[in-house]
């Protein structure tokens, strides 16, 4: 039994990385869009923020926060895979198959992790091109993979719980959104131009 799950876990993992490999709407919201996102908080909004000076230390600032809306991203795709395939109907064919039915759900699990894993390496790289650098060493570096690893688990395992009950395929996709806009990424508008430093926040339009 053991070693069919994880034969089939390995199976519908390889379907579902292929599906991503396919699909390059995926690609550009849950790799480019936070490197744009990176770019324009550095180089447009870079001077919001005082951490010393240049953008090599505001990048430092910002890294933590587009992590976070990297893996956002991701597990944004993990609602909508599973309620997508629930609407087609795949579910019902896999369960009428001889297969490890907790395998279904671990391979958009296990999918989910392998995207994000990769999103945040590449992120993490354009980062460095762009200026930043750490301290930390090789040790801190694994702890730090660790926890990324943990947190990509634990919110993945909720955007399952998301796909499974959504109604809609927008419910499904809105789970990520909580996530995104609370983060470090967005900067104080007080030294921006008007059209920026007018517009209300979420802190102050309450």
């Amino acid at each position: 039994m053991t070693t069919r799950f994880f034969g089939d876990t390995a199976l519908l993992t390889g379907r579902s990385l292929r599906h991503i490999l396919r699909s390059p709407d995926t690609i550009i919201t849950t790799t480019i869009m936070p490197i744009a996102f990176m770019l324009l908080f550095v180089y447009v909004f870079g001077g919001a923020i005082s951490q010393g000076s240049g953008s090599a230390r505001y990048v430092t600032y910002l890294l933590p926060g587009i992590l976070l809306i990297t893996i956002a991203s991701s597990i944004a795709y993990t609602a909508f895979r599973l309620f997508t395939d629930m609407q087609s109907g795949i579910f019902e064919r896999f369960q009428s198959m001889p297969i490890a039915r907790s395998s279904v759900l671990w391979a958009h699990v296990l999918t989910s992790l392998v995207a994000s894993l990769v999103s945040v390496v590449v992120v993490v790289g354009v980062a460095l091109l762009m200026g930043f650098r750490s301290g930390a060493g090789p040790l801190a570096w694994l702890a730090i993979a660790a926890i990324l690893i943990l947190f990509t688990l634990a919110l993945t395992w909720l955007a399952v719980i998301a796909g499974l009950s959504a109604k809609t395929v927008d419910g499904a996709s809105a789970f990520s959104y909580p996530l995104i806009f609370p983060s470090s990424a967005r900067p104080s508008s007080s030294p921006q131009p008007c059209p920026a430093r007018c517009a209300p926040s979420p802190s102050t339009s309450r």
